[in-house]
């Protein structure tokens, strides 16, 4: 599976940008995807996830009612809405997706449960 991660750029604090994460299999539907980042100097860490069915969602907890995840699998993406952005919000981010079944619905926060990786885009916030 190939991940392409897109979107990201040079935006001022409380701006607005919005990701996606195109896959080229076929089967997305019955994956799990995540977006995480990491800043410079900095430990990658978890933001979001979503379910293969995009049914359920786990945020990281500087996120929650500034971002949304979701998931489109007829157009093999997941898209991450960022909103009221903050300098340190600043990072790269990165998509990853896990292969699970069906009845394992609440995708992981874990990076170490991703097997497929994006490129990474760059997210910068000035203040």
């Amino acid at each position: 599976v190939q991940l392409q991660a897109s979107g990201g750029g040079l935006v001022q604090a409380g701006d607005s940008l919005s990701l996606s994460c195109s896959a080229s299999t076929r089967a997305f539907s019955r994956y799990a995807v995540g977006w995480f980042r990491q800043a410079p100097g900095k430990e990658r860490e978890f933001v979001a996830a979503v379910s293969w069915s995009g049914g359920s969602t786990n945020y990281a907890d500087f996120v929650k009612d500034r971002f949304i995840i979701s998931k489109d699998n007829a157009k093999n993406t997941v898209f991450l809405q960022m909103d009221s952005l903050k300098p340190e919000d600043t990072a790269v981010y990165y998509c990853a997706a896990e292969m699970v079944d069906p009845f394992h619905q609440i995708p992981s926060t874990t990076s170490a449960r991703y097997n497929y990786w994006g490129q990474g885009t760059q997210v910068t916030v000035s203040s």
